[in-house]
C-alpha cells in the first residue's frame, strides 16, 4: 500500500481529501500545523482518525511562524497591495517543510494538500 502525508487542516476540502485518497487505497497519515487554528489537537485528531488517517501529527509552529514568517515580512514592509499581510500564503513554505520532514520519518511515497 502507498503511503501519502496530507496537509490536513481539519475542514471540509482536507477532509474530503483524505476521505477520497483513503478510496483510491493509500495509507493516509495526516500533518496538522497550528499557526493558530480554529480547530483544537483533540478536534484535529478526532477529525482525521474518524475519516481514516493512519496516524496524525499535530505541531504547533505559533512561534516559529510568528518569528521567522511573519516578522521578517512586517520588518520589509512586503505588505499585498498596500493594504495586508498575506499571512496564509506566508505560512505554506513553514507548513511543506515540515511536511516533507514527516514523509521522510514516515517513509512516504508521497505528500498532498487540499
Amino acid at each position: 500500500m502507498k503511503k501519502v502525508v496530507l496537509a490536513f487542516s481539519g475542514g471540509l476540502d482536507t477532509s474530503c481529501c483524505l476521505k477520497w485518497l483513503k478510496n483510491k487505497g493509500f495509507e493516509v497519515i495526516c500533518f496538522s500545523a497550528d499557526l493558530g487554528s480554529e480547530f483544537s489537537p483533540a478536534d484535529l485528531k478526532k477529525r482525521a482518525l474518524s475519516s481514516g488517517a493512519a496516524k496524525i501529527y499535530i505541531k504547533d509552529l505559533q512561534k516559529e511562524f510568528a518569528y521567522d514568517y511573519i516578522l521578517p515580512v512586517l520588518k520589509a514592509g512586503a505588505i499585498y497591495e498596500g493594504k495586508y499581510v498575506l499571512s496564509t500564503s506566508l505560512g505554506r513554505p513553514l507548513i511543506a517543510k515540515h511536511l516533507v520532514d514527516i514523509a521522510k520519518k514516515e517513509r512516504a511515497d508521497f505528500i498532498a494538500h487540499g
